[in-house]
């Protein structure tokens, strides 16, 4: 079995499949009277010609080591996930290898942060750690077919 470890999440890694989620350092400008710090256009939503919803995906915790076998992609679209707890996540994404997935990697996503995925980029289900999650999704809905899943062999991923 293949064993890969958890990587720190930082923009430059993360890049190749998507965008980071989290505020930088500075805003970009102040709103609301002074009150509110706009932290602008931190990702972009690719629809391909659908439309952009909003839902909340309830997921299942798992623990380490956890052994990853099934991954997906959206072809269509990006997929956005920001969690709304306190809690660091996994994000397991690969690169595409000739239309199937190529060899993972698992990034520790801190609490507060989120990513926004590609349209395109394998991915695997979400991974909160340790305890359900709550996650905020922004992607695509439409026609066409934008859900691509498939088994690998499994990946264990440790800390």
């Amino acid at each position: 079995m293949t064993q890969i470890r958890i990587e720190p999440l930082t923009a430059a890694a993360f890049a190749p499949f998507g965008e980071v989620l989290a505020p930088r350092p500075a805003p970009d400008r102040m709103i609301n009277a002074g009150r509110c710090e706009r932290h602008h256009a931190l990702a972009t939503v690719q629809r391909g010609g659908g439309e952009a919803i909003i839902s909340i995906f309830r997921s299942a915790p798992v623990s380490l080591p956890y052994d990853c076998d099934l991954l997906e992609r959206h072809p269509l679209g990006s997929q956005a996930f920001m969690p709304m707890g306190p809690d660091a996540w996994l994000s397991v994404v690969a690169p595409d290898d000739g239309g199937r997935p190529g060899t993972p990697r698992a990034f520790l996503v801190p609490a507060g942060t989120g990513v926004n995925l590609h349209a395109g980029t394998w991915h695997g289900v979400l991974t909160p750690l340790d305890r359900a999650a709550d996650f905020l999704v922004v992607d695509r809905e439409g026609s066409g077919t934008n859900l691509e899943e498939v088994r690998i062999p499994p990946v264990r991923i440790t800390a």
